[in-house]
């Protein structure tokens, strides 16, 4: 027998915009992604130098620290919106702007490493939330950007996310 953490969330669980996110967890339990693929955002941002990681591809574009320091907003975000739907909470949550968010977090003050640590303390806290849920719980819905959305549905958006920005990564910042 599946479990809700198992099975991919239904398009009605979450707005059109989360899709290219969800699509990109594999098969499996949402849990044991977001435990595992972790390490591999480490190891990746763990060999920056200080240097690489003060780099943008392209003018106008975040450098890799804000990147991570946007991924790590983000979980925050939708860790927080999983533990309020998953509780029953019925009042909508807002939106945010992550244009708005990035110069404001000061990424670019901060060393790498203190980055780092900081995405994998937020990816803890994600997984021991998901790991904490019922079945129940997990699928509530509540609203969150003026949009019905799943707390199952938000936890695969943490996993595809953090997928999203690794593959971006990876194609535009790393193969200069």
């Amino acid at each position: 027998m599946t479990t809700a953490f198992e099975e991919r969330p239904d398009a009605a669980e979450y707005a059109p915009f989360y899709a290219g996110y969800i699509n990109q967890v594999p098969p499996g339990d949402v849990r044991g992604h977001l435990q595992t693929q972790v390490h591999e955002t480490i190891a990746l941002f763990s060999g920056l130098s200080e240097a690489k990681g003060a780099h943008a591809y392209a003018p106008g574009k975040w450098t890799l620290k804000e990147v991570l320091g946007h991924m790590s907003d983000a979980e925050r975000v939708f860790s927080y919106r999983i533990l309020w739907i998953a509780r029953g909470d019925q009042a909508a949550l807002p939106s945010f702007d992550e244009n708005q968010w990035v110069p404001n977090s000061r990424a670019n003050e901060r060393s790498v490493a203190s980055l780092v640590l900081e995405f994998a303390a937020i990816r803890s806290s994600t997984v021991q939330l998901a790991c904490s849920l019922s079945d129940e719980a997990f699928v509530r819905r509540g609203t969150a950007s003026g949009k019905t959305v799943s707390a199952r549905a938000l936890a695969f958006v943490c996993a595809g996310h953090e997928r999203h920005h690794l593959n971006i990564v990876r194609e535009r910042y790393l193969k200069l």
